[in-house]
């Protein structure tokens, strides 16, 4: 059943968004414009190619038609919306049909593997050391900052430590002497195998998933994955071989014992929190998949 949003419902609700995701992003817009990197938060919009522009651009998500009643919603111009009429009058919502035909099978992969990366066991013991393997033996690193450890201390923890990195795009960057290291040398086809929700990775990526499946995820769930990866990065980057602590960042020392701990324990929240959006996914998509499949 479609529910119909009345002018001002839908007219809040997109300004909401618009203002939400300006303030998510106004320092890097503010960088961008002076010219300016940030190499912990430029990640999130080089990595995960998505203007500022595109994050603000509201959609209401599967299930819902916004009624014109003298208001023009800009939606009407989008692809993969349609006007309809309605009990209470013409109103624009996704076009389903044309979207599934459009996009279905992507989508179905997309299903398969937020559904495994959810059912697959969760791990709690990788420590974070797949940044560390990114810069293992390297005197070119990744990012312009220094190695808190050093080359020889960096290279001196990931010698002394099993790397459990189950995400093929972390593994992917490992420097070559790393990649041996892993508990596996993994590859692409192995995602729906390895990839699992306890992986910092697989939280960052379900605000590239919840993109991928545009107009069908309502905007405040994708600006919700936003925030999760952009918590999620800070303790990527505190927990990394990297120094930080000029940009402002705090130091989780995963080669101490008191540093795993704290790391687990925010990996454990950070996975709580990825469960519950990564579930809303799933779910909204079987029941698209359901009413629009062939």
């Amino acid at each position: 059943m479609t529910e119909v949003l009345t002018p001002d419902q839908w007219l809040s609700l997109q300004e909401a968004h618009e203002e939400r995701a300006h303030e998510l992003t106004r320092e890097h817009l503010r960088r961008r414009k002076a010219g300016e990197t940030h190499p912990v938060w430029d990640f999130l919009f080089n990595y995960y190619p998505i203007k500022p522009a595109i994050l603000a651009r509201w959609h209401p998500g599967y299930g819902r038609a916004l009624l014109l009643d003298g208001h023009t919603p800009p939606h009407l111009q989008w692809r993969d919306y349609i006007q309809v009429t309605t009990p209470s009058g013409p109103a624009v919502t996704l076009d389903g049909p044309g979207l599934m035909a459009r996009r279905g099978q992507s989508y179905e992969y997309i299903l398969e593997l937020l559904t495994r990366t959810q059912t697959n066991p969760a791990h709690f013991d990788c420590f974070g050391l797949h940044e560390w393997a990114m810069v293992y033996r390297t005197e070119q690193p990744r990012h312009s900052l220094p190695l808190r450890l050093g080359v020889e201390g960096t290279a001196a923890v990931v010698d002394s430590h099993a790397i459990r990195c189950t995400h093929y795009d972390a593994f992917r960057f490992f420097t070559e002497p790393a990649r041996p290291l892993n508990f596996k040398v993994l590859a692409r086809e192995d995602q729906f195998e390895c990839d699992q929700r306890g992986c910092l990775h697989a939280g960052m990526d379900l605000y590239k998933w919840a993109h991928k499946l545009g107009p069908i995820i309502p905007g405040a769930m994708w600006l919700d994955t936003f925030e999760l990866a952009r918590e999620i990065r800070q303790l990527d980057m505190e927990a990394s071989a990297y120094d930080c602590r000029s940009l402002g960042f705090g130091v989780v020392p995963i080669e101490t014992a008191e540093g795993k701990a704290e790391y687990v324990t925010r990996q454990r929240a950070f996975a709580e929190r990825g469960t519950v959006l990564r579930q809303y996914l799933i779910e909204t998509l079987e029941q698209y998949r359901n009413e629009f499949g062939s």
